[in-house]
């Protein structure tokens, strides 16, 4: 950690900026939680992520009073989450995409894009594709986001990591609530406007929003709003769950879909689509004009993949994140109760890996650690997750 400091240190004194008492403290703190929480990643990444998260003013920190600071430590934790759950570790192709789901989700923006679109003269235009022009138009004539694009090309040189830091801040940028509303929706009228009139109207500097404590004037009148409301950013933060929750299922689903075409073929996936849509064994069945009994095998073949492959070999950070169960920050979706439970079950050498696995180690490094295979410790790890699946089932 004394690496990571003086490297920020050193950033911060070429930017002219002394670290206040409360920076380095946050520098410590995002230090240590990042060499566990992505300990894969190196030093330099890791490190241009911390001053990512603090921004590139630091004096600010030293100004707030402690509800202030209080909020500035939320808005941390949600860009951190922002950027791990869907970008870092990804491709840029990925991250892109991922991006675009993200923002695509949004209830109230796909329903005004596919209302323009129908009503526009060029109805073969998809939602992505409008969704993004407004993007790359928010890149061109935003204010706030040409600052964070400054702001990463100092903090890393990486290519990559400055692009899915720049996707990272997009999309904290694009979710923020305005009156229950999230800010890409009156970005996307701000491009009606500017498309329909066929000129382009400037924003006001005071409209730009920042990251603490501010308030704006909304468009359709001269009421204020503060982006500190506590109970706003809590309601806010319970829908953008949900949202979250929806998009990983649609990206697990269709993740899930391409490995069952490439493993068990076009009638898994069919059987998937239908069950997903509710459909009976039977149902499906009369659908894929199969014997029932050839349903069931299948249904067998496909949960066997689901659990013991997809999930917990090929896309476990993502099943996890989508159900909550994952083991550093979910206990394995498990109540405390039953956590003990699950430990009191396991083997001695089971509670070993488990232990070995909450503790951020891979499977390679805990078989060696215990001088055992990689397959021997991957079977424990087996068992102790559908030991852990049983006990969810149970609740």
């Amino acid at each position: 950690m004394g690496v990571v400091m003086q490297t920020l240190k050193q950033g911060f004194k070429e930017r002219n900026l002394a670290m206040t008492t409360e920076a380095e403290k946050l520098a410590q703190y995002w230090g240590n939680r990042l060499a566990t929480d992505c300990p894969d990643e190196s030093i330099a990444t890791r490190e241009s992520i911390v001053l990512w998260l603090l921004g590139s003013d630091c004096t600010r920190f030293d100004l707030l009073n402690p509800k202030e600071l209080d909020i500035a430590k939320q808005a941390m934790e949600y860009r951190w989450k922002i950027l791990h759950q869907r970008y870092l570790g990804t491709g840029r192709e990925r991250a892109y995409r991922n991006l675009l789901m993200r923002l695509g989700s949004l209830v109230t923006l796909r329903n005004k894009i596919q209302t323009w679109v129908s009503l526009s003269r060029d109805r073969q235009r998809g939602v992505m594709d409008v969704l993004q022009e407004v993007v790359q138009e928010l890149l061109q004539s935003d204010k706030y986001m040409q600052q964070q694009m400054a702001c990463i090309a100092e903090f890393t040189t990486d290519k990559r990591l400055r692009d899915i830091l720049l996707f990272a801040s997009i999309e904290e940028y694009a979710m923020r609530p305005i009156r229950n509303q999230p800010l890409l929706v009156y970005r996307f009228v701000n491009y009606l406007r500017r498309t329909q009139r066929g000129g382009l109207t400037q924003v006001p500097t005071n409209d730009l929003i920042k990251l603490v404590s501010e308030e704006i004037l909304t468009d359709d009148s001269d009421t204020r709003v503060n982006l500190a409301d506590n109970q706003a950013i809590a309601e806010y933060q319970e829908a953008q769950q949900l949202e979250e929750q929806q998009v990983l299922r649609q990206i697990v689903q269709q993740e899930f879909a391409d490995y069952l075409q490439g493993n068990l073929g076009p009638e898994a996936v069919e059987w998937l689509r239908l069950y997903l849509q509710g459909k009976s064994q039977d149902e499906i069945a009369n659908k894929l004009h199969k014997p029932i009994k050839e349903v069931y095998r299948l249904r067998e073949k496909i949960s066997y993949h689901a659990v013991r492959v997809f999930a917990l070999k090929n896309k476990p950070e993502l099943v996890d994140s989508w159900l909550a169960i994952s083991l550093q920050e979910n206990n394995l979706g498990l109540t405390q109760n039953q956590w003990q439970q699950l430990h009191e079950k396991l083997t001695p050498l089971g509670r070993q890996i488990l232990d070995l696995r909450k503790a951020g180690h891979s499977i390679e490094a805990i078989a060696l650690q215990l001088k055992l295979k990689t397959h021997q410790v991957m079977g424990e790890w087996t068992k102790v997750y559908l030991a852990a699946q049983s006990f969810r089932t149970q609740e």
